[in-house]
């Protein structure tokens, strides 16, 4: 299969501006951080981008009534509460980097790469058979 420097030149250009892209998108996911609280308001936690744990503040009144399961899953649920929020910002981010047109319909981790493959069937294809 021949390929022309122009058709090379543009399928380098269309990388380089892809990898822009998704570094910015990186760039922008890592500085995301969320905060949630517990219904009760004694357990705050952050996350970044990723639903990664950055902090964990316990109020000194949660262990005026010790159980270890309640408090288990206040922190656990706190903590879903708060990666559900940081994967819409991430899918916010990502959506305006594939052109999306809602953000509840984007994979921060994929879409980028599989718009780039749905622009070229055969290349995508290829990939899949290895």
């Amino acid at each position: 299969m021949d390929i022309s420097v122009a058709e090379l030149s543009a399928r380098l250009a269309e990388y380089s501006r892809l990898t822009e892209d998704l570094l910015a998108m990186r760039e922008g996911i890592d500085q995301i951080r969320v905060t949630a609280y517990s219904p009760d308001g004694l357990v705050t936690v952050t996350v970044g981008g990723r639903g990664e744990l950055v902090d964990l503040e316990l109020d000194p009144r949660i262990f005026r009534e010790p159980d270890a399961t309640a408090l288990a899953g206040s922190i656990a649920g706190t903590i879903r509460d708060a990666a559900d929020a940081a994967a819409r910002d991430a899918a916010r981010i990502a959506a305006r980097l594939t052109g999306a047109e809602t953000d509840d319909e984007v994979d921060p981790l994929f879409d980028p790469v599989l718009r780039l493959l749905d622009g070229e069937p055969e290349r995508s294809q290829r990939l899949w058979r290895g």
